[in-house]
């Protein structure tokens, strides 16, 4: 299956409307694990980002419900069902379609950890890929774009290449793996100590939370 597989160079110079690669599903983090959490089936590992001074965080789990309908409820599109259940979302915007599947998009976040993290925006281009096998992935990165300078209402944050994968149970149809990748730079001036209880704890709580969406949305 052609996976997205390994980081991009990170000395390399942007190519235009180029999207660096996500790490495959499947990667280990082996020995370069700092730690995993793992709280009702979901697990959640860490480890030092090549792309920034932070972490990349995997999340993994299984979601009662096919690949289509977790696709159709994590999907980070506008107009979907991810800003009706996802607390760290407010809205997804794009920008611009390139084509059906690669586009430019505007993400906003609220405040969190009782307003220590103000709210965010995100400017990313994203990919959505569907294969053979039934497994979708959505492969993000952040970029700037013309149509979307910062907004004073939110702090510009930068999300490095992430993504999550939808993939089929053998022998499970109605049961999907969810795979997912972030590594987001959140800026502004946030104690270390916060962001680094922030993700692990809300990754755990997306998994809890979309688990209660595909229930509510497709019974």
């Amino acid at each position: 299956m052609p996976w997205f597989s390994g980081f991009p160079n990170p000395t390399a110079g942007p190519q235009p409307h180029t999207l660096p690669a996500t790490p495959r599903p499947g990667a280990s983090f082996g020995a370069m694990d700092l730690a995993t959490a793992a709280q009702n089936g979901v697990s959640v590992s860490w480890r030092p980002s090549v792309e920034f001074p932070g972490n990349l965080y995997k999340g993994e789990g299984i979601v009662n419900g096919t690949p289509q309908q977790v696709w159709d409820c994590v999907k980070p599109l506008a107009g979907t069902l991810r800003a009706q259940w996802d607390e760290n979302v407010n809205s997804f915007e794009i920008i611009e379609s390139l084509t059906d599947t690669l586009l430019f998009s505007r993400t906003t976040t609220p405040s969190a950890v009782m307003k220590l993290i103000s709210p965010r925006d995100f400017v990313d281009l994203v990919l959505v890929r569907t294969y053979e096998d039934g497994t979708i992935s959505s492969n993000a990165a952040n970029v700037e774009h013309p149509s979307c300078p910062p907004n004073p209402g939110y702090v510009r944050g930068f999300n490095h290449p992430c993504g999550c994968f939808c993939e089929p149970l053998p022998g499970e149809p109605n049961k999907t793996s969810l795979v997912t990748f972030f590594q987001t730079d959140l800026s502004g001036y946030l104690p270390q100590s916060v962001v680094d209880s922030f993700f692990p704890r809300s990754m755990a709580g997306f998994y809890a939370n979309l688990g209660k969406a595909v229930k509510k949305f497709f019974g």
